[in-house]
């Protein structure tokens, strides 16, 4: 308890898995958090199950890929809570898989939007309002990019979600050297997730494709648990731990790094 005591953060696509899960545990760890989301009711539920756990949290609707709304989501975050200190960069989409000379144009530019725009727009926006914080004698500030293993190997019919988490992971470096180099106490990491037991996973696993290959849904498990050498595909959990270690103090000499947990799957 009370790893981010104190400390306020911005969770984006809080309403449902890797997002949900590390609100409630920044929460629980001492932070006051808003939850973001397109989706109202079950980013609302996220805000309240926290409040009901004696946690502080609130829930604001916001795409992620609408400049003004990130202007207006830090302005809350400063307004309610008094300041920001953390940001989680989650919120994303898979998109539907398809090879590149048959991918329409405007389905490339929607991932590049929701999946790195969305994370730059984070960024600018999340570095312009902890650094008067921490300018101020605040605790560091701290930047989590939610990027995935395919930012950092290929994958068939995934040309547009392997460019947005490979952009997420080098646009994550950048902002790292810049914090730094500007002397602001913010680092920024990022987070690279195996296949996690979410509902955008599930979506995947549903669909019964993978890799440009059309099975059953139970097969489309077996083949991913395969993938994990540890034997099993990750919880929501698994990366939310993560979030709140890059959220902590504990993590304090981290900056530009790739905090890969994917159960092995990119050791092979």
């Amino acid at each position: 308890m009370g790893r981010v005591d104190g400390k306020v953060a911005i969770v984006t696509g809080a309403a449902k898995g890797i997002g949900a899960i590390s609100a409630k545990l920044l929460a629980k760890e001492g932070a006051k958090v808003l939850c973001t989301d397109l989706d109202e009711d079950a980013g609302q539920a996220v805000a309240d199950e926290i409040t009901r756990a004696g946690g502080e949290a609130l829930f604001a609707r916001h795409d992620v890929v609408d400049e003004a709304q990130w202007e207006r989501v830090v302005a809350l975050a400063e307004e309610k809570f008094g300041g920001l200190h953390i940001l989680v960069n989650n919120a994303g989409i898979a998109p539907e898989p398809s090879m590149i000379e048959d991918k329409p144009l405007e389905h490339w530019r929607h991932t590049i939007a929701v999946d790195l725009d969305s994370v730059f727009l984070g960024c600018k926006h999340g570095i312009r309002s902890i650094k008067k914080s921490t300018a101020k004698g605040g605790p560091d500030g701290s930047i989590i990019n939610v990027s995935s293993i395919l930012g950092l190997v290929g994958q068939p019919g995934a040309s547009d979600y392997n460019a947005a988490k490979g952009g997420v992971r080098l646009l994550t470096k950048s902002a790292a050297l810049e914090c730094a180099q500007a002397g602001y106490r913010i680092r920024v990491n990022s987070v690279h997730p195996g296949y996690i037991r979410t509902p955008m996973v599930q979506s995947v696993i549903d669909k019964g494709e993978i890799g440009g290959m059309q099975m059953g849904a139970n097969e489309v498990v077996e083949m991913l648990t395969m993938l994990h050498p540890i034997g099993r595909l990750g919880a929501p959990e698994d990366i939310g731990n993560g979030i709140v270690f890059l959220a902590s103090d504990e993590s304090a000499f981290m900056t530009g790094a790739e905090l890969v947990i994917d159960g092995g799957y990119t050791t092979r």
